[in-house]
């Protein structure tokens, strides 16, 4: 369990909503408030998990703010890095066009969804992601892409997708080497409210 709806013991704070630096600073324990088995992002600070994993399982439910404001990106936007790297948007995408990759449930600017299963704000919504890591030569060349399927509230949204390297605003993925990375989730200025976070290696 990564988050039981007590504490949020598993996690340190990390300054902003990039993941560029997430190695290099850690801002000490995570203070995002935690009411009734939630806990919600704060503004100036994203969350990342203390323990690392390579392939995975995710399962975690998110909900954003029942009051709507803003539109587009500006609207309930937040994030799930994998491997502290790669992102699988959230947003509230219930009647709230945006770019279709930037829409809830893409892998950011690389992999459309199939679906936009979205319910309305403030409403529970759900992510179940198969994940597999990137591999690397000595050389730091990748060798196999990540892949990721993921569903969103049940509906299949990303089939065995590949991730080409990191998930840039601007510009093409990079490729960084690595092995193990943490599961960060996004602040990005919206509160957003995330429970049952659970993940078991494969």
């Amino acid at each position: 369990m990564l988050f039981d709806g007590k504490n949020t013991d598993e996690w340190v704070a990390i300054k902003g909503y990039s993941p560029a630096n997430w190695e290099k600073t850690n801002e000490g324990p995570l203070k995002w408030p935690v009411t009734d088995g939630v806990m919600y992002s704060t503004k100036g600070f994203s969350a990342r998990s203390k323990k690392e994993f390579n392939d995975f399982q995710l399962h975690l439910e998110f909900k954003t703010p029942e009051k709507v404001e803003g539109n587009s990106q500006g609207r309930g936007n937040s994030g799930v890095f994998l491997q502290g790297r790669y992102e699988l948007q959230v947003l509230d995408n219930y009647n709230n066009p945006t770019y279709v990759d930037g829409m809830v449930g893409s892998i950011y600017k690389q992999a459309i969804p199939l679906a936009n299963p979205s319910r309305k704000p403030g409403e529970w919504q759900t992510y179940d992601v198969i994940y597999q890591a990137p591999k690397f030569n000595k050389a730091g060349m990748m060798t196999d892409y990540a892949y990721v399927t993921v569903l969103l509230n049940g509906i299949l949204v990303q089939n065995h997708a590949a991730i080409r390297g990191t998930t840039e605003y601007i510009g093409y993925p990079k490729v960084q080497p690595h092995g193990a990375g943490p599961i960060l989730l996004q602040d990005h200025g919206n509160p957003v409210g995330f429970r049952n976070i659970w993940i078991r290696d494969l």
